[in-house]
């Protein structure tokens, strides 16, 4: 039965897999004992540099199981071949899943997320992280492909509060947010020229709040998915805010 408590529980444990790839960033994740490591993957063709030696030992020094492929088995794991470098290394992150798999969990519930929608900064992505653990957000959804991915900037600029932080991966934004508008939540764009603020939001229907482009705000498909427009109402002529701040300003909208 594919429905089995065993069947879930492995598919939540692979659900929860990040794989990096590339020996600094690698290395750098060894070497951060706070960080849940799985399985480190090697290629049969590295050459015994400094770097590799330090990653075995590494993850010898941490009991780390380690598996060795040939390039294009290497290739499958990191799913980016040009860039691997030959290494690539399994995280297992506990709040790390699917939005399909939180639609399920939670159809009917109030919940609170953030969808990013072409987030391509590092260091915006881990300050929002930041920011939406600390103001209670329930989760990130976060494409697989457009955005900054997980990698170790993000996590250094997370400080830690990505192991905290639901991070939802999908395929398509705009696809899964309709799902998610078809359950009854209510998908929440943010532009300048909006009636509805966020501070007159009410709290009783589950809300995603989709934060666009750091120069382009959200691109067209994604917007069509969305239900709702609000403001931040600002002063002074400014136009907009940097988007992790605005990611701070929703996720503390309950708390001050």
């Amino acid at each position: 039965m594919t429905d089995s408590p065993e069947y879930l529980k492995k598919r939540a444990f692979f659900d929860s897999l990040l794989t990096i790839y590339g020996r600094k960033p690698v290395l750098e994740a060894l070497q951060d004992p706070s960080l849940p490591v799985h399985k480190l993957h090697l290629a049969d063709s590295n050459r015994k540099d400094q770097l590799i030696s330090r990653i075995e030992q590494l993850a010898a020094d941490r009991n780390i199981e380690v598996a060795h492929w040939d390039r294009k088995g290497l290739s499958r794991i990191s799913k980016n071949a040009r860039q691997d470098q030959g290494v690539a290394l399994d995280l297992a992150l506990p709040k790390y899943g699917s939005a399909d798999r939180f639609l399920q969990e939670n159809s009917g519930a109030h919940y609170e997320l953030l969808a990013l929608d072409g987030i391509t900064n590092p260091q915006n992505l881990g300050m929002i992280i930041r920011s939406a653990c600390a103001g209670g957000i329930d989760g990130i959804l976060l494409p697989k492909k457009g955005c900054a991915q997980i990698d170790p900037l993000v996590i250094k600029a997370s400080v830690g509060t990505l192991f905290k932080t639901p991070i939802l991966r999908c395929d398509q934004l705009g696809a899964t947010l309709a799902k998610f508008s078809e359950h009854g939540a209510r998908v929440c764009a943010l532009s300048s020229h909006a009636k509805d603020t966020l501070g007159t939001l009410d709290a009783s229907t589950a809300t995603i709040f989709v934060l666009g482009n750091e120069t382009h705000g959200v691109s067209p498909a994604v917007a069509k998915s969305c239900t709702h427009r609000i403001r931040i109402p600002m002063q002074n002529d400014v136009e907009s805010l940097n988007v992790a701040v605005t990611a701070a300003l929703i996720s503390f909208r309950h708390q001050l």
